[in-house]
């Protein structure tokens, strides 16, 4: 026997709570109707009942629609905000046979969304390519009575349950991304079905960082700041979190050192200094591993090093173009390519790049390449988000999961770097490093200027910010 007989999630306006119901409502036996109190419809604008309850039946009674979903196929809900019926507390509150789950967002970010919405008049977004968007004026008095509202109804949820003895599950809006936290509100449910991905049919409206949404965004950076904890300048982070990826990590024939790969970077220089080293053959370095099989390489190599090396954000970004979609040999991303140029309308060539494909068509094909990557980082494109492509900062965030990097080089400075990481290695001499170690610098060059170099900039923000990049040093 379940230990619901109905759920309620607590949300305010753009928390997420549509991506939230459209993904509890995946799950075969769960079922979210909606807002089902709010007091301006019923579950839905024009709907005119919900479970056979209309509304005029429930502004009579709430509980008559409250029993209507206890009884219902399954496990029903719906999603509460601060102002719709409030005599629905007084009734799902103190009930135990109610599941709780309280969706919470960073307060600025849903106050700036719902002003977007309210000027571009999009409350729902599930094409991108239909996307709106405006420039808000913040309002230091509205904010300010947008926060007490929020936080009023926050604490009488957590008085209500401590007194009661109760608890929720609570899910910040960056968790809706996660696959895993979704599978354990199930979980929390008493739901036996789990997801293998998500409901990806509603798209993140505005992806974009505050300060470009924000017309007066440094008026509301001094009217804030006493409130540092809401971290005004951070990037949105809509990527996938990663896996380690300890298959792709790379042993050195004999000395104690790890290469941990960053794809789209210069992978190939730093495999042949790896293998030099020990002058051993490529083939001499240890790959495939396991977490068991690195655990144990690991005891046999006391003292033993891993790093990796980041590559300029513009210089991987078109490396991955030139390697994973505008070739066509082997390794590139053919399905994908072929997705780009019909639905993303990518400028390239059906096959192979000919004569006729000079700098100007390549500039043109990579800025609407980053056009793409910038929607599929924020998660609106139907397309997997690529290690090649991913942000060095969230693959190395993925590296952490299992074995954290000793050393992050960077490859304008690689062969300084290498020096010493092999110094470390016990070595007193090592290989050469190739003075160009990006094979497409001299195309990258031809194409290259300001803005192309706002074009990644605007995507790769994170990175920049994380590893202080300056621009591209063509």
């Amino acid at each position: 026997m379940s230990r619901f007989d109905y759920f309620v999630v607590f949300a305010e306006m753009r928390t997420g709570s549509n991506f939230l119901e459209a993904n509890i409502n995946a799950f075969d036996g769960l079922t979210c109707h909606g807002e089902a109190f709010n007091p301006h419809f019923i579950s839905y604008p024009d709907r005119a009942e919900t479970l056979g309850v209309t509304q005029a039946q429930r502004d009579a009674d709430p509980s008559r629609l409250i029993a209507a979903l206890c009884v219902a196929p399954g496990l029903n809900g719906f999603r509460f905000f601060n102002d719709h019926d409030a005599r629905v507390l007084d009734i799902a509150l103190p009930d135990p046979r109610c599941a709780k789950i309280v969706l919470t967002r960073n307060p600025v970010e849903s106050y700036v969304s719902w002003k977007i919405a309210r000027a571009t008049g999009q409350w729902k977004l599930t094409n991108v390519k239909h996307q709106k968007s405006s420039k808000i004026q913040f309002d230091a008095a509205e904010f300010t009575e947008h926060v007490d509202r929020l936080q009023a109804f926050q604490v009488l949820l957590l008085n209500q349950l401590q007194r009661s003895g109760q608890t929720a599950f609570h899910v910040a809006y960056e968790d809706l991304q996660d696959v895993a936290v979704m599978n354990g509100l199930a979980a929390f449910l008493g739901c036996d079905a789990r997801l293998e991905a998500l409901d990806r049919s509603l798209k993140k409206q505005n992806p974009a960082p505050l300060s470009d949404k924000v017309a007066n965004f440094a008026e509301m950076e001094q009217a804030l700041a006493a409130l540092d904890r809401f971290n005004l300048t951070r990037t949105p982070n809509f990527e996938p979190r990663r896996g380690a990826a300890v298959p792709s990590f790379v042993a050195a024939a004999d000395s104690p050192l790890i290469y941990m790969p960053l794809r789209g970077g210069p992978e190939a220089a730093v495999t042949a200094w790896l293998a030099a080293l020990d002058d051993a053959a490529p083939t001499a370095l240890q790959t495939g591993f396991t977490q068991k099989t690195l655990r144990q390489w690991k005891r046999r190599h006391p003292g033993h090093r891993g790093f990796t090396v980041i590559r300029h954000p513009v210089a991987r970004a078109h490396a991955a173009f030139c390697d994973k979609i505008l070739s066509t040999g082997e390794g590139s991303y053919a399905e994908i390519r072929q997705t780009l140029r019909r639905e993303w309308k990518l400028p390239i060539p059906g096959g192979a790049p000919d004569a006729d494909y000079g700098p100007q068509a390549h500039r043109a094909a990579f800025l609407a390449w980053m056009g793409f990557v910038k929607a599929n980082l924020a998660g609106n494109t139907a397309i997997r988000v690529d290690p090649y492509w991913a942000t060095q900062t969230q693959v190395i965030q993925g590296f952490a999961d299992f074995a954290l990097p000793d050393m992050i080089l960077r490859e304008d400075d690689l062969a300084e770097e290498l020096a010493i990481l092999a110094a470390k290695a016990g070595k007193t001499v090592m290989p050469q490093v190739p003075e160009v170690t990006d094979p497409h610098a001299a195309r990258l060059r031809d194409i290259y200027d300001s803005e192309v170099e706002d074009a990644v900039r605007q995507v790769y923000q994170r990175d920049y910010m994380s590893f202080g990049f300056g621009a591209y040093a063509a």
